[in-house]
């Protein structure tokens, strides 16, 4: 059985797009698609994630439009990266799966969710923010460190705790994510980042009333954050889970933007329950 480390790249082509995945895992209960934070590939997710869902579902890795080895050119709204993700489960044949958004993919599952909830059978956000949400105290140093290449100490500052355990776990999650060795994505282009950052611009701004359209994420929904994320302040999870009607949320301490790396034995477990429930 493959799995995050071997899986083969394959590709699908809709429209003027060819789209990258990988497919590995269980078949049998409800396929998981995941969507990937800003500049980040299939190669950035952590293993112990990735196999540990694909233990008991089939897991799909993607790249969105001009994101590491996709065609096109990335848009430059997260509603125009949903309608890609439509794009790529209607070309792979995907009917019904439960979807997992962290950072701006978290973005992108809740706008995809939004317009056509009635494939997503169960919603996962991480690390993330609604449309209007609060922006981070800290943009200058986000700003310096959120590069494309970012190295062990910007990603460890990023994603994880401060603390001495939370750097500990971030330096094993820098070990774990660098353990595919074949088949890896290109680095991600200069343009798509800077479209990705026109995206997350655009996001900050409301649509309407505020918060307004988390009322039509109708599917359950499970959110989860770091006790002090400096990239998407943690607030922002709690107006996820006050404003989407059938939303958990899942608060980890002394961690970041992603619990799930921090955490990911215990960020398993919370998932199976939510999913398996």
């Amino acid at each position: 059985m493959h799995s995050h480390i071997n899986a083969p790249t394959q590709y699908v082509t809709s429209g003027k797009v060819q789209y990258a995945f990988r497919r590995f895992g269980s078949k049998g209960a409800t396929p998981i698609l995941l969507l990937q934070h800003f500049t980040g590939g299939m190669d950035h997710w952590d293993p112990k994630i990735t196999d540990g869902l694909a233990a008991h579902r089939e897991v799909i890795l993607f790249d969105n439009a001009g994101i590491g080895a996709s065609g096109g050119e990335t848009p430059r709204t997260i509603e125009e990266m949903a309608e890609h993700v439509k794009a790529f489960v209607d070309a792979i044949g995907l009917e019904k799966f439960d979807l997992l958004g962290f950072s701006m993919g978290g973005m992108v599952a809740q706008a995809y969710t939004e317009r056509h909830g009635s494939t997503v059978r169960k919603l996962i956000l991480v690390g993330t923010s609604p449309r209007g949400g609060d922006p981070t105290e800290f943009q200058a140093e986000v700003s310096q460190r959120a590069r494309g290449d970012a190295g062990l100490p910007e990603m460890a500052w990023l994603f994880f705790g401060h603390s001495e355990s939370g750097q500990k776990a971030a330096a094993e999650f820098w070990e774990r994510r660098h353990a595919r060795e074949i088949d890896r994505d290109p680095p991600t282009r200069l343009d798509s980042i800077m479209a990705q950052v026109a995206a997350g611009r655009d996001w900050l701004r409301p649509d309407g009333e505020r918060f307004a359209r988390l009322r039509n994420i109708t599917v359950p929904t499970l959110v989860a954050n770091g006790s002090r994320d400096v990239m998407l302040p943690t607030i922002n999870s709690f107006y996820l889970q006050q404003h989407i009607p059938y939303a958990q949320l899942i608060i980890y301490p002394d961690a970041g933007h992603a619990p799930h790396f921090q955490y990911p034995d215990l960020f398993l477990v919370h998932a199976k329950l939510f999913l398996e429930a």
